[in-house]
């Protein structure tokens, strides 16, 4: 087949509208906590698990919707994903307990974890080689738009209606999409014998549930001075040591050990993980920096941030339309330029910086991630077979959420140590024996009351909050930057011959 399938538009927008929902969920709860912790009468380290149930369910189940799709045939997997998702978001709407919220959540995270991975390989398999990028670049904006308007959206639900809706929101558009894709989407074939390798697939799990565990609690329980994260980081190191071995070894492993022997694959997930672990962190931190260190308020909190997907938005546009005439390597050193210029200036940023600062910043990091994703997409995909293709994008999708949980715990431990650390600094000048805090200043500053004591200990706390966003930012520019010198070892990527175009499309009528 050298043109696109049958209503391609209709599949592309419904698979596209699906893989919304699951990255809508991904952040659009994180604004509700506060409200959820009082509906559930819950502590902070408790209500936590409403993200991190999510989190670590869509890293375990991922993996298997290679398995699956060739098992039972993607149309229906698909279709069987939508439905758990819908399903568990409205229990997780209607929940009246903490623990029925957790199970429902971790139900939500495994049946939207296939939807990714199985919308990008059905992508890749609707359209000719020669349209793929703009495809993609439509699904990409789907697919990753979702994080960046989730706290904007989560933000003026939760405000003005209830937290509940915020799931129920699901259940109209997910109907639409599980219709869609009824109506449209050709079955490929399956394997109805092929078996599952229960050892790859189990000490997989163990080893990604545990990471994830461990980098989601690590910062709440003080890393490695906790006996669970201890645990868990031992049980991450023996799952994928045992999974490494085991593939090795393994006449059918559970992911095919030669994706990483294809090169521009392999850098394709080294520049996925890069991607999530620069552009996520940031969506989870700049809430937190308008609150404590801006003083916005939830909605306004949400509109602030939506430059960001603008940004995406058109980034992805652009991409898709100029990634088969342009160099792929020139936008993604393009698009990692973007976000260390931006995550530099942020860096820069003191507790008065006005709306304007984070306005452009913003909307110039969407720029960078959303001019990033189809390039990589096009350098690593190609040279994969077609039956590699649903088992490698779960892989690559993966490797992103992985990327982006390190960053995330990682900005997060970076942020509590340095604050603590500034606070504790700061506050060694805060003595009877100063000369300018010995008498009480007509602005308020001083020592001699109790007010102005209070008034120093808001100041300090503030200050170094600053310091410890603005140091996480400087680390972003600076890995941003040093993903640059990968580009020399991408080879220059050419347009698929005519035969390959006709292999490279493989749909079942």
């Amino acid at each position: 087949m050298t043109g696109a399938a049958k209503h391609s538009g209709l599949i592309t927008a419904s698979v596209g509208l699906a893989s919304f929902l699951y990255s809508v969920d991904w952040t659009i709860a994180a604004v509700a906590l506060p409200h959820m912790q009082g509906t559930f009468s819950a502590t902070q380290d408790q209500i936590g698990w409403v993200i991190t149930s999510y989190i670590v369910a869509s890293a375990l189940a991922m993996p298997s919707s290679g398995w699956l799709s060739l098992r039972f045939g993607r149309k229906r997997l698909f279709m069987w994903a939508v439905t758990i998702f819908l399903i568990a978001s409205v229990v997780c709407g209607s929940a009246n307990s903490l623990e029925v919220e957790v199970l429902a959540r971790i139900v939500q995270g495994m049946g939207g974890a296939f939807l990714i991975p199985l919308s990008h390989a059905i992508i890749l398999d609707t359209y000719p080689p020669e349209e793929q990028a703009k495809a993609m670049a439509l699904w990409g904006m789907a697919a990753t738009l979702g994080s960046f308007v989730g706290p904007t959206v989560g933000g003026y639900v939760t405000e003005y209606l209830s937290w509940r809706y915020i799931f129920y929101i699901n259940v109209p558009f997910g109907l639409l999409a599980l219709a869609g894709a009824a109506v449209f989407l050709p079955e490929t074939p399956h394997d109805a014998g092929r078996k599952l390798d229960w050892f790859g697939f189990l000490s997989l799990s163990l080893g990604i549930g545990s990471l994830q565990l461990m980098l989601d609690r690590g910062g709440q329980l003080d890393w490695f001075e906790s006996w669970e994260i201890i645990t868990e980081a031992c049980l991450a190191v023996l799952g994928l040591y045992l999974f490494n071995v085991h593939s090795l070894t393994a006449k059918r492993p559970f992911l095919d050990p030669r994706l990483m022997t294809q090169r521009n694959f392999f850098l394709g997930l080294v520049f996925v993980f890069v991607y999530g672990f620069v552009t996520t962190p940031p969506m989870v931190l700049m809430p937190s920096f308008l609150d404590q260190v801006r003083g916005y308020p939830i909605d306004m909190i949400g509109l602030l941030q939506a430059p960001r997907g603008v940004g995406l938005f058109i980034a992805m546009m652009i991409g898709g339309r100029v990634t088969g005439r342009i160099d792929p390597r020139k936008l993604i050193a393009f698009g990692l330029l973007c976000l260390a210029w931006s995550s530099w200036e942020m860096s820069n940023w003191t507790a008065d910086v006005g709306m304007w600062p984070l306005l452009w910043t913003n909307f110039l990091q969407g720029i960078g991630g959303g001019i990033i994703m189809v390039p990589i997409q096009v350098i690593a995909f190609p040279s994969l077979q077609p039956h590699m293709r649903t088992e490698a994008t779960a892989l690559f999708n993966l490797v992103r959420s992985i990327g982006a949980s390190i960053g995330v715990s990682g900005a997060l431990a970076m942020y509590v140590r340095t604050s603590s650390v500034m606070h504790a600094q700061l506050a060694e000048h805060i003595s009877p024996f100063n000369r300018a805090l010995q008498a009480q200043g007509h602005d308020g500053w001083g020592m001699a009351t109790t007010q102005a004591l209070a008034k120093m200990e808001r100041e300090i706390s503030l200050q170094s909050a600053v310091i410890g966003f603005t140091g996480d930012f400087w680390i972003f520019a600076l890995i941003a930057l040093a993903a640059l010198p990968l580009l020399l070892f991408i080879g220059k990527t050419k347009p698929p011959a005519g035969a390959d175009r006709a292999e490279a499309m493989v749909i079942a009528e």
